[in-house]
C-alpha cells in the first residue's frame, strides 16, 4: 500500500512521467486490487456478496428500461374469459419456491387442510432472481383485482436483457417447465381436480386405496393391472396406427361395490392426477370441450354416475320412467346444455387427439341405462363389474380390518353364505369397524349373513306364494 502512495505521489510531482513510471503505476494499481479483491472475499460472506450483486444490477437495470424484456404469464390464456390453464404459470408457481434462499425477507407459507407438507408460495412484494447459465431471470407475481370482478387476477412477470431473448423462450422456459415435471415426479403426489367457476380446484388426493387394499376378485384386479401396464407401454403402437392414447373405462355395480376406491387405486397405481367432472355442471358442448381440454396428460377424467343425465340415455327409454333415488339425488336432467354426440365427438372424434395418456372413466349403478352408443370399444374400452362380495375379496376386509392374514375357522362358513347373499363390501366393512376383537367380528359378520340369508328365503317363500296365488286366480278366470 505504502508503495502504491509512493508511485502515485512521485507521478504527480512529475512534470514529465517517463515510460517506466507509467508501468510501475499500473503495477501498483493491479497490486492494489488484487489486495482488495482478496480481502472482500476473505471478509464478505458468498451470500452477502451475490445479493449486493443482484442488487447493483436491479438497480442500474432501471436506467436501462429500453434493453429489459418483460414476459406475463396468465393463470389462463384467455384471461378475459377465464378459460384455457396456464400450464406455464403453474409450473412457475411450483418452481420458484425452490429457487428462493434464505436471503429473502417476504415469503408466503401455508398449512393446508388437504395437504401433507407445509406450502410455499412466491409473495407478490418481492422479486425472486434465477440464475440459469450465467444470466439472471427476474420473477415478479402480479397480485390485482379486476373492477368488474372480485376476484384476484394472477400473472407472473418474467424480466430479462433484451440480449438474452432466445436463450429465455429457446432454453430457460423449457427448463422449467421440464423442472416442474420432475418436481412433480419425484414428489409423486397425486392431485384430485374439480371444476369450479371455470377454474379447475386442485387438491391432494389423499384417498389411501390400492390394489392391495381392495375387495377384489384376486382375477380380476389382476386383469386391470395387466391392462393398464400394457396401456402405458404402448405409447409407439397407439401413435403407429393412428389412435390417440387414451383408454375408457366402464364401472359398473350396485352402490358401494367399490366403485370410487378403484378410481383412487389405479390413481395411486399410475401417480395420475385425477379430474372429477360432473355432467351436470356443463352447460354446452363447448363448455364439455373447454372443461376436458383444460386437464394435463397423464390424467384419469372421471365421470360418475353417467345413468343419471338423460342425455346419456338409449334413445328409446320413455320420458315417463321415474328416476330412482340416487338419480334424484344427482340432480337428472340439469346438463340439458350438452349432447350424447358431443360427448361422443370427444371419446373418438376429432376432439380425441387432444391431450395424451389419458384414462376415461365412467361410473353407473345401472349399465342398461346408457345408451349402446357410448359403450362400444374404442370409447369403453374395458367393463368391469364391480358386483357384491364373495369369499376371496371378504379376505382382504379381513386382513384391512382384523389383520387376520391366512385362515381362520369361521373362514369356510361365512364364504358358503357369501355366496347365497347379495351383500355390497361396504355394508361388511361397516359391521367389521364396530369389533376390535377379530373372532367377535367374524362371528357377528357370520350372524349376519345368517339372517339375511335367512330374510332372503322367506322373501324368495313369499315371492312364490303370490305367483302361484296370482296364477291361480288368473286360470279361475
Amino acid at each position: 500500500m505504502a508503495l502504491y502512495t509512493k508511485n502515485v505521489s512521485s507521478y504527480f510531482t512529475s512534470s514529465m512521467p517517463s515510460a517506466s513510471s507509467w508501468f510501475e503505476l499500473y503495477a501498483a494499481f493491479s497490486t492494489f486490487m488484487m489486495l482488495l479483491r482478496t480481502a472482500i472475499n476473505d471478509i464478505v460472506p458468498l451470500q452477502l456478496r451475490n445479493f449486493i450483486t443482484t442488487k447493483l444490477e436491479s438497480f442500474f437495470a432501471n436506467f436501462q428500461s429500453g434493453n429489459q424484456v418483460s414476459l406475463k404469464i396468465d393463470r389462463t390464456w384467455d384471461r378475459n374469459s377465464g378459460k384455457n390453464r396456464n400450464e406455464l404459470y403453474h409450473a412457475a408457481h411450483e418452481y420458484l419456491p425452490s429457487r428462493i434462499n434464505r436471503t429473502y425477507k417476504a415469503l408466503k407459507v401455508a398449512k393446508l387442510e388437504d395437504c401433507k407438507n407445509l406450502v410455499h408460495a412466491v409473495d407478490g412484494n418481492q422479486q425472486v432472481v434465477d440464475e440459469f447459465e450465467g444470466t439472471n431471470f427476474t420473477w415478479m407475481l402480479d397480485e390485482r383485482t379486476e373492477k368488474d370482478s372480485s376476484k384476484p387476477k394472477y400473472t407472473f412477470i418474467l424480466s430479462f436483457h433484451e440480449k438474452h431473448r432466445d436463450k429465455a423462450i429457446q432454453r430457460y422456459i423449457p427448463h422449467v417447465l421440464r423442472t416442474y415435471e420432475a418436481m412433480k415426479a419425484e414428489q409423486k403426489i397425486v392431485k384430485i381436480y374439480s371444476r369450479s367457476c371455470d377454474y379447475w380446484e386442485q387438491s391432494e388426493l389423499t384417498h389411501p386405496a390400492t390394489f392391495d387394499t381392495l375387495a377384489l376378485d384376486p382375477d380380476l384386479k389382476k386383469a386391470i393391472i395387466d391392462d393398464l401396464d400394457r396401456f402405458l407401454r404402448r405409447k409407439e403402437l397407439y401413435k403407429r396406427v393412428g389412435k390417440p392414447w387414451k383408454r375408457g373405462y366402464l364401472l359398473y355395480g350396485p352402490p358401494g361395490t367399490g366403485k370410487s376406491s378403484l378410481v383412487a387405486a389405479i390413481a395411486n397405481y399410475l401417480k395420475f392426477d385425477v379430474y372429477d367432472l360432473e355432467l351436470n355442471s356443463v352447460f354446452s358442448n363447448t363448455d364439455l370441450m373447454r372443461a376436458i381440454r383444460n386437464t394435463s396428460n397423464r390424467s384419469i377424467i372421471v365421470i360418475e354416475d353417467i345413468d343419471c343425465n338423460r342425455e346419456v340415455q338409449p334413445r328409446s327409454a320413455t320420458t315417463e320412467d321415474p328416476p330412482d333415488s340416487e338419480c334424484e339425488k344427482e340432480g337428472m336432467g340439469k346438463g340439458k346444455g350438452f349432447t350424447l354426440s358431443g360427448l361422443l365427438n370427444y371419446m373418438d372424434g376429432l376432439w380425441s387427439s387432444c391431450g395424451e395418456e389419458r384414462i376415461i372413466v365412467f361410473t353407473t349403478n345401472h349399465k342398461e341405462r346408457i345408451d349402446a352408443a357410448l359403450l362400444r370399444p374404442g370409447r369403453m374400452d374395458m367393463h368391469i363389474n364391480l358386483s357384491f362380495l364373495k369369499g376371496k375379496g371378504f379376505r382382504v376386509l379381513a386382513n384391512n380390518y382384523l389383520g387376520v392374514d391366512g385362515d381362520h375357522p369361521l373362514f369356510q362358513q361365512i364364504d358358503q353364505l357369501l355366496e347365497k347373499t347379495e351383500v355390497t363390501p361396504a355394508v361388511v366393512a361397516e359391521h367389521l369397524m364396530r369389533y376390535e376383537d377379530p373372532d367377535l367380528a367374524l362371528e357377528a359378520i357370520a350372524k349376519f349373513l345368517t339372517e339375511m340369508d335367512g330374510h332372503n328365503q322367506v322373501d324368495l317363500q313369499f315371492n312364490t306364494t303370490t305367483t302361484t296365488i296370482s296364477t291361480q286366480s288368473s286360470l279361475a278366470a
